[in-house]
């Protein structure tokens, strides 16, 4: 019996849970802090290079897969070869361990939001909880998290307990993920006109607040100063790939399952380049709000801007709160960040396990929501690991390598597929047939030589660094046991899944 596939309630839908997919956390603590890092405006060059060459062939690729395969990555991989049915496999499970801390991030969200609230509601009644909890001080605020959050230990070998109000926002984070989907993707076209507009309206919010405050400009020349110097720096170049690479949910096998929910006459190359931008932008627009803050926070502190400029959960949960408990209305300002953070963050968490409950369910039809259950269930259990005091460094391992050699690994498969074992100028072909915008040969080329390039040297550069220097000083048996031995297992799961049988939509 023919069972027939869902469908986006319309193009719209589609394209905004895309670039909810795409905007993630990313966004707002790891590009502006790259582009400082590598030449400020100057970045902007092999930054919009890096886009064209490889940001926009790669979405053109994975929503060219999905829509002419019409099935998840393991199902699309398997109609291109049987034999690459496993690459699918492995990017859903590689997205798989990415999501698990990914939801424990948000459950740091839900306590800070939670401490916000309720030092807002406090002010608004007029009782002491109207005090920011984390205190007002880089070491108060550092203390708040490291210690009373997260109950860090002093390496991952010592799990300690859990930290319960971390359990409790896990729970909320998972549950919020299972509402979203089980339901499908009709129900994630509605959610998406709420969770992808919003975190945008509210970093324009931060941006024009910290654009206000007095020493914003200092903040801001540190951003966009260009330094045309380093652009002779091969690593900044890398920096830019990297950046588009990873900020755009490549790899993870999201994008060939949303686009595989398209009717077959749905524009391709429009919408890729669409995210694209989208994503783009908002990173851009996204500096603004963060170095405007920090420009205001170093001269509060009375320390030059380069002394608070951090990156990822360090930026998000100690600096940005600093410079929040210094502004007038801290609370206000507070509740705003994280509702920022949470709604960039579940956008990508159910758009991961969206990929993988379709890959599940393309081969062995199991009832979504049972499916769908199975699967939050497994994680919210899994992810307790990111619960205990040892929590912050298996995240900070498995983070690292899951995105620096999982993600690029599959990149470069998917390239290797598409430019060898399919032929590009066909798939060209059909996607310029359905789409407004075509592309030409340069698009064979990028996909054939010039991407699968890059991301084959940025694998060797990073294995030969981690030969060089472990990673961040960790001992040698935790980055086997989140490093080479995850990504080994990763591979053997998906190859076994790939043999294993199944039935396909038809």
């Amino acid at each position: 019996m023919e069972i027939k596939r869902e469908r986006w309630s319309s193009r719209p839908a589609f394209i905004m849970a895309a670039i909810g997919s795409a905007v993630g956390l990313g966004n707002l603590w790891r590009f502006p802090y790259v582009a400082y890092e590598n030449g400020g405006g100057a970045f902007l060059i092999p930054y919009f290079i890096a886009m064209l060459t490889a940001g926009i062939p790669m979405m053109i690729l994975e929503y060219g897969l999905g829509h002419i395969m019409q099935g998840s990555a393991p199902a699309a991989a398997s109609r291109v070869d049987r034999r690459l049915e496993w690459v699918g496999w492995w990017a859903l499970l590689v997205g798989t361990m990415i999501v698990l801390y990914y939801a424990a991030v948000m459950a740091w969200c839900w306590v800070y939001t939670w401490q916000s609230l309720k030092a807002l509601v406090g002010g608004i009644v007029g009782s002491a909880a109207s005090v920011i909890p984390w205190g007002d001080s880089p070491e108060t605020v550092s203390g708040f998290f490291f210690g009373k959050v997260l109950h860090l230990s002093s390496g991952p070998s010592e799990l300690g307990g859990l930290s319960w109000p971390v359990v409790i926002g896990l729970v909320l984070s998972w549950l919020a993920v299972f509402l979203i989907i089980h339901r499908g993707v009709k129900r994630v076209g509605r959610v998406v006109l709420i969770t992808v507009p919003l975190p945008i309206i509210l970093i324009i919010i931060l941006m024009i607040r910290g654009m206000t405050l007095p020493g914003s400009i200092e903040g801001l020349k540190y951003y966009l100063t260009p330094d045309f110097s380093k652009l002779k720096d091969p690593s900044v170049w890398l920096a830019a790939y990297s950046q588009i690479f990873f900020s755009l949910s490549l790899g993870f096998g999201i994008l060939i399952a949303y686009a595989s929910y398209l009717p077959k006459t749905t524009d391709v190359n429009n919408s890729a380049f669409i995210t694209v931008l989208a994503n783009c932008g908002t990173s851009f627009l996204a500096g603004f709000a963060v170095f405007s803050t920090l420009g205001y926070l170093a001269g509060a502190l009375n320390v030059p801007v380069s002394e608070v400029v951090k990156s990822g959960p360090t930026l998000a949960f100690v600096t940005y709160p600093t410079a929040i408990s210094k502004m007038p209305l801290p609370a206000l300002f507070g509740v705003i960040f994280f509702i920022t953070l949470l709604t960039l963050g579940i956008d990508s968490a159910f758009s991961i396990v969206e990929g993988v409950v379709g890959g599940i369910w393309d081969k062995w039809k199991i009832n979504r929501t049972k499916l769908t259950a199975g699967f939050c269930l497994i994680g919210l259990f899994v992810g307790l690991i990111y619960c205990t005091h040892a929590g912050l460094y298996w995240l900070d391992i498995v983070d690292h390598w899951m995105n620096n050699f999982g993600l690029a690994a599959v990149g470069l498969l998917e390239c290797i597929m598409i430019g060898y074992f399919a032929k590009p100028s066909e798939f060209r072909r059909y996607v310029n047939s359905v789409s407004e915008i075509r592309i030409g040969w340069w698009w064979d080329a990028m996909i054939r030589y010039v991407t699968p390039a890059i991301l084959l040297y940025s694998l060797f550069m990073g294995y030969v660094q981690e030969l060089r220097v472990p990673y961040e000083g960790y001992d040698g048996w935790a980055l086997k046991v989140g490093g080479w031995h995850l990504v080994i297992a990763l591979i053997i799961v998906a190859v076994l899944l790939s043999l294993s049988r199944g039935r396909e939509v038809e």
